[in-house]
């Protein structure tokens, strides 16, 4: 008997100190759902962890790292290495992480690439079909199109923190090609709102918040390089494809060029959803309304939301007005149709350097030089030039450059300011922003043009205002994080 009661003592040692063991090795997983914190070995991090905790691990991700350094100084919350969620555990590079910046290329091509050619079909539609509306007019639709791939954001934002990217890129492809497909049977005016202001810019959007948000989970430290050359794939998107609808136009005519667009971006877009995925697990929850407002109540959130709206609200207007300006200036009608792709294929540069740049000196710090720059060249080259050809072209060179660096850099503002568990949502409460401003800003120019008379002076200073409020506002986003201090922010 005594044997039986020995050797049971004996197995339920051994059975406790496997299970210690377990515990050491795994802190995370072995132990029942407690509030306990385990501290994080790394006392303070960059990860921006802020929501409340929902669960015991995010309880967890949000304690870990409290308390105070050797200074007496308290540190901020941080996630514990191998939560997912710590800087460590991003791979910033990686077979996987890279070919998630390749499916966005693709699907920054067909989308916001389609967004850079507005002033083609701007052009076309006030020469051919819509002939007898004005110039304000017509610029609703492609204005309701920039709008739309924006604005939805805050819908396809949440989402992609509940789903995924997976449905909401092949829905939002196959919706996007029916909306190219119905633009090509369109001949009234509100037969193109509807299928390219409104059908194809919705599903566009689907497409773009999947390839912007799912970056972020596969990169930290190089999160400004990576967005900047998966924008770029907008920017050749914006060179390849007006050359390819002006030049099929005169040939296969309206119709069959918008089909033939349709197709191209479907194999592309085929791509993107293959090769698109997020590195963190969905997270679904039901929805709360304050999750929408909570970033309003932080100043560098709401300052740099305002910022983003004042730069597109004059961004667009040199790519929806810049071709009616030099015909009106007399330029070469070959040259005419370039100046939309020199200004993307310049801006291919403009995203992926400041990009790079963006990840050694700061993302603010960064923003706040290309804004100025943007007003600058605006006020300095574009206002002066008296409707010369040759100073709208070094125009359209400095202004791609300029403009596409905010195109870049603007998510990942809100990134290192947010929440990677919320990414999505709060991304699409900024492109919220940024949707109101492509929205209004075009039509705002039009009238202004047409008030005065078809003169673009009105135009022009509309255009430089706007961002240069957009520089003063940018640095407020900056100053109410790290005040006046010369450092990478």
């Amino acid at each position: 008997m005594s044997g039986t009661v020995s050797a049971h003592s004996d197995s339920s040692r051994d059975f406790e100190d496997h299970k210690q063991r377990q515990a050491e090795m795994d802190p995370y997983q072995s132990r029942k759902p407690s509030l306990d914190r385990i501290q994080s070995k790394n006392s303070q991090t960059n990860a921006n962890i802020i929501g409340e905790p929902r669960n015991v691990a995010e309880a967890e991700i949000e304690e870990s790292g409290r308390g105070q350094n050797e200074a007496g100084e308290k540190n901020t919350a941080g996630p514990p290495p191998g939560s997912g969620f710590h800087p460590s555990d991003f791979p910033d590079g990686g077979l996987q992480a890279w070919l998630v910046v390749f499916g966005g290329w693709c699907g920054l091509f067909c989308t916001f690439g389609f967004i850079n050619c507005i002033g083609v079909f701007q052009e076309y539609y006030l020469r051919g079909p819509l002939s007898d509306y004005s110039a304000s007019t017509v610029s609703w639709i492609t204005s309701m199109e920039v709008w739309g791939l924006v604005f939805f954001g805050l819908i396809f934002g949440r989402v992609f923190d509940v789903y995924g990217p997976r449905w909401m890129l092949v829905i939002g492809t196959v919706v996007y090609i029916f909306g190219l497909m119905m633009t090509s049977l369109c001949s009234e005016y509100w037969q193109f709102f509807l299928a390219q202001g409104v059908c194809a810019a919705i599903a566009a959007s689907a497409v773009f918040n999947a390839c912007m948000t799912s970056i972020f989970s596969w990169f930290f430290k190089k999160r400004a390089a990576a967005l900047g050359i998966m924008v770029s794939g907008s920017s050749l998107g914006g060179v390849v494809m007006p050359i390819m609808i002006q030049k099929l136009i005169p040939k296969i005519g309206f119709p069959w060029t918008m089909r033939a667009v349709a197709f191209v971006y479907l194999g592309l877009l085929a791509m993107s959803c293959v090769t698109i995925k997020t590195r963190l697990p969905p997270r679904p929850k039901p929805l709360v309304v304050a999750d929408y407002l909570a970033g309003f109540k932080e100043p560098a959130f709401a300052l740099t939301l305002a910022g983003n709206f004042l730069f597109f609200w004059g961004m667009f207007i040199p790519f929806n007005y810049i071709i009616l300006q030099a015909q009106q200036a007399g330029m070469d009608p070959t040259l005419v149709e370039y100046l939309l792709p020199i200004i993307n294929a310049v801006s291919i540069f403009g995203r992926i350097i400041p990009g790079i740049v963006a990840d050694k000196v700061g993302r603010y710090n960064t923003v706040v030089i290309i804004t100025t720059l943007s007003a600058v060249v605006t006020f300095a080259v574009w206002i002066p030039s008296n409707n010369s050809p040759a100073a709208l072209i070094v125009f359209a060179i400095l202004f791609g450059f300029a403009s596409g660096g905010v195109i870049s850099i603007s998510p990942s503002l809100i990134a290192q300011i947010s929440d990677i568990r919320q990414i999505g949502n709060r991304n699409g409460i900024a492109f919220v922003a940024m949707s109101f401003g492509g929205l209004t800003g075009s039509p705002i120019a039009g009238a202004i043009v047409s008030r005065q008379n078809g003169d673009f002076l009105g135009l022009q200073l509309f255009c430089g205002v706007a961002m240069t409020c957009s520089v003063f506002v940018y640095v407020a986003a900056r100053w109410v994080q790290v005040g006046m201090k010369m450092t990478k922010i």
